[in-house]
């Protein structure tokens, strides 16, 4: 059964309006989409989602895999009449995001992944960060987790906004932290790369420890006519960082996508 995901719908609802869709990074919210929301929902229907046991929407025991995380968005979409839309994933919504175009190509209009991959390093490395925080809470890796979201420079000139992001890592349910890592242990999309058809923008961070530019250059590379683009000064988490440069790339992608001819 898909977990019911808590989730903001903003900007015109009709039938001409597009819809974009938002889904974020392992241990954040909704709310590190607050820029691009601000922007897009001007004419854009904008729907931010969290994931399962992310932010206000409801914890699953148990492991989950990628295609779990997609089916509780594909659930939310159909249930508010949501048939084709843009889709835009960081790092774990990246991942979610790759499965709905690879799967769910009828529906999705484009894609832009930010700071994620293909396939995210070890599964052991995912699997002991699982257990970690299954027995410690996300207060265990929470200081690790935002020292890869920002930049340090931005750390140290910035001490409030490293205190905002920590306590979204420390507000995410341990078990829907941990569930999560436990679908980025499986996952490994690099075989069907070349099955995503919709128009695709792949961005990263210049200084991202965590998918630095060259895995995204493999997913760009991977993706027939996709576009890439890297971002400086960023990290793992640019929406938060440099949100001004984000929302104007993703707007330039969305215009594209849209153009006659391309919907």
């Amino acid at each position: 059964m898909p977990a019911t995901l808590s989730y903001e719908v903003s900007g015109p609802r009709s039938p001409e309006t597009p819809v974009v869709v938002l889904l974020g990074s392992l241990g954040s919210d909704r709310r590190m989409w607050d820029a691009q929301v601000r922007d897009l929902r001007v004419d854009h229907t904008v729907v931010a989602a969290d994931h399962r046991g992310h932010g206000g929407s409801e914890i699953v025991p148990g492991p989950a895999t990628i295609a779990d995380l997609a089916g509780d968005v594909l659930a939310l979409l159909d249930s508010l009449e949501v048939d084709r839309f843009h889709v835009t994933g960081l790092s774990l919504g990246g991942a979610v995001a790759q499965w709905l175009a690879v799967n769910t190509p009828e529906r999705i209009l484009s894609a832009a992944l930010l700071c994620t991959a293909a396939r995210f390093g070890e599964p052991s490395a995912w699997i002991e960060r699982a257990a970690a925080v299954r027995e410690g809470g996300t207060e265990a890796v929470a200081d690790a987790v935002v020292a890869r979201w920002i930049t340090p420079a931005r750390a140290e000139a910035e001490p409030e906004l490293v205190a905002r992001l920590r306590e979204m890592v420390v507000g995410t349910a341990a078990e829907g932290y941990a569930a999560a890592c436990d679908a980025l242990s499986g996952w490994d999309n690099r075989a069907d790369l070349g099955r995503v058809s919709c128009p695709t923008l792949v961005l990263a961070g210049d200084e991202d420890p965590s998918t630095p530019p060259g895995v995204l250059r493999e997913i760009a590379d991977g993706i027939p006519g996709s576009s890439f683009v890297t971002l400086s000064p960023a990290a793992h988490v640019p929406t938060v960082e440099i949100p001004d440069r984000v929302t104007e790339v993703l707007r330039d992608h969305l215009t594209a996508a849209s153009a006659p001819g391309r919907v």
